[in-house]
């Protein structure tokens, strides 16, 4: 079924127009001109069915006017199956946070409970055999919760598609605010304020009260001091970006490094270079290389 013609879903609090949808009122997302991307061959020698979709930003001074414009071109996922891919980027994204650590014991397991607490007959009380039946206080548990992987698998370019699909839409959607800033570093040169960070958002046309997500390659100091003492505030970097936050928040801010990054990364242009990994996978990377290496160093102490 088309994205346009899709009933609202009930995950309302998704600022996203991928999620808010009607047959009478397409998102903008939708009718804006669409720069079709070159086809690449894929499984058969059938191209791609992945689009490009166009969007114009202003651009506004710490004062809140416009000095200019900054366009953000990033992949999208056809209109068919974007609701599908940016649905199962978020609930891997989701799942994949789970610990899956939470364990009970069961009978076997638990302590005490070697002797038969009384005899079998005539004391007129039902049988039992152990006191570590679940039918008992600080017995076993039944059917209880074990150490469980919750982790889902989804390809590296169909993660990234989902991202930038969602980051088109919200950008391009009528229901939210999305612009890009110039940076105001030296609006908190003199110290961080939480004050002017919400009279500065006031300028900007953000009510302080709606969630807004800022998306910036480096923060400064006083700017991220003067902004997390705010709940509806979200400072999201190239190592932090995720799913879930850019379709929570209902207004986008980017910075000109910023757009740039994402022109770079997810646009257009971007090259599916598989040896390409994200920042996380890094992490993960190095943090087991450095493992092996201290497990390597212990065998000769």
């Amino acid at each position: 079924m088309p994205i346009s013609s899709a009933p609202s879903t009930s995950l309302s609090f998704y600022s996203s127009s991928l999620f808010h949808t009607s047959p009478f009122h397409p998102p903008r997302s939708l009718l804006c001109p669409l720069r079709p991307h070159a086809p690449k061959a894929g499984a058969g020698g059938a191209a791609l069915a992945v689009r490009s979709e166009l969007a114009t930003l202003p651009v506004l001074s710490f004062s809140g006017e416009k000095v200019g414009e900054a366009s953000l071109d990033l992949r999208s996922a056809p209109l068919e199956t974007a609701r599908a891919v940016v649905h199962r980027g978020l609930v891997t994204s989701l799942q994949n946070k789970r610990r899956g650590t939470a364990s009970t014991l069961t009978r076997s397991e638990v302590s005490g409970g070697g002797k038969k607490p009384y005899p079998q007959k005539k004391t007129g009380r039902a049988r039992r055999g152990s006191q570590r039946t679940p039918l008992r206080p600080g017995g076993g548990v039944i059917f209880g919760p074990k150490p469980k992987d919750w982790s889902v698998k989804m390809n590296r370019k169909e993660r990234r598609l989902a991202l930038s699909t969602a980051i088109a839409s919200a950008a391009a959607a009528e229901d939210a605010e999305a612009f890009v800033i110039e940076d105001f570093e030296d609006g908190f040169r003199a110290g961080p304020k939480t004050r002017e960070f919400v009279e500065a958002l006031k300028r900007w046309g953000l009510d302080p009260k709606e969630k807004v997500a800022f998306m910036m390659t480096e923060v400064p100091q006083n700017v991220l001091l003067s902004c997390r003492n705010i709940g509806t505030v979200k400072v999201l970097t190239p190592r932090t970006l995720n799913l879930f936050d850019v379709l929570d928040a209902k207004n986008l801010v980017f910075t000109k490094s910023a757009v740039e990054y994402l022109n770079s990364a997810y646009g257009a242009d971007a090259e599916d270079d598989e040896d390409i990994e994200s920042e996380e996978d890094d992490d993960v990377f190095y943090c087991f290389l450095g493992l092996k290496v201290l497990v390597g160093v212990s065998r000769f102490c």
